[in-house]
C-alpha cells in the first residue's frame, strides 16, 4: 500500500518516523556514531526524547534502522535496474548507472555506512552485518546470472560469472569510494566504467 492511501493517523507517524531518521543521518554523518547523542537527535529532529522513544527503542536501534532501511532501498532500486533489460550489456549498463546515481545523490548515508558499518568501529548488534552481507550476495548473484546468459549466448569470454560480478563490482566500487576522497578530478561514469571492464572480457567491439 502506497503511503498516500494509509490513514492519516499512519501517514503522521511515518512523516515523524523520517524526520527524525533523517535528523540522525545528518548528525551522524558529520560527527560519527558514538559522538551523538540522543538528546541531539531530539533537537535536530524538533521533537522530545520521550517521542523519539516511542519509535526507536535506543540510538543503536535507531542507527541500525537507519541502515536497514536505506541499503533495502539501494538493493531493490538496483535489483530492478539489473533485471530491467534482457540484453545483457544494457543490463548491466542499468545497473551501473543506478548505482553511480544512488551513491551520488546519498553522499551523506554513504560517507556513514563506509565509517561506521564497514569500518566495523562498534557492535551494531545482532543480525545487521548478516542482513547487509544477504542484501549484497543477492546483487552480486543477479549479476553473476546476467554474466552467465552473456557467456551462453557468446557475448562474454568463459570466465567464472560470480568472479565476473565481483570484479566489476570491485572496480565501480573503487571508482565511488576516489570520488569521495577527490570529487573533482578524475571524472567518470557508467561508459568509462564498462570500457575498462568489458574489453578484456568481452567477444566483440564496443560501441558504447
Amino acid at each position: 500500500m502506497e503511503e498516500k492511501q494509509l490513514p492519516r493517523k499512519n501517514r503522521e507517524f511515518l512523516r515523524r518516523r523520517q524526520e527524525i531518521l533523517d535528523a540522525a543521518l545528518d548528525l551522524f554523518s558529520e560527527k560519527g556514531f558514538h559522538n551523538v547523542t540522543i538528546n541531539e537527535i531530539a533537537r535536530a529532529s524538533e521533537f522530545a526524547v520521550g517521542t523519539l522513544y516511542k519509535f526507536f527503542a535506543n540510538k543503536e536501534d535507531l542507527y541500525k534502522a537507519l541502515i536497514l532501511e536505506k541499503s533495502n532501498e539501494f538493493h531493490s532500486l538496483l535489483l530492478k535496474a539489473i533485471e530491467s533489460d534482457k540484453d545483457e550489456m544494457l543490463g548491466i549498463k542499468a545497473y551501473l548507472e543506478t548505482h553511480i546515481r544512488l551513491f551520488m545523490e546519498n553522499l551523506k548515508f554513504v560517507r556513514l555506512y563506509l565509517a561506521e558499518t564497514r569500518g566495523a568501529s562498534f557492535n551494531i548488534g545482532a543480525g545487521l552485518d548478516e542482513a547487509l552481507r544477504e542484501r549484497h550476495a543477492l546483487i552480486l548473484n543477479e549479476l553473476a546470472k546476467t554474466f552467465k546468459r552473456g557467456i551462453r549466448k557468446g557475448l562474454f569470454k568463459g570466465f567464472d560469472p560470480y568472479l565476473l560480478a565481483t570484479a566489476l563490482e570491485g572496480i565501480t566500487h573503487a571508482f565511488l569510494v576516489q570520488h569521495l576522497v577527490d570529487p573533482h578530478d578524475h571524472q567518470f561514469d557508467a561508459d568509462l566504467i564498462i570500457k575498462l571492464f568489458f574489453e578484456a572480457i568481452i567477444n566483440q567491439t564496443l560501441t558504447f
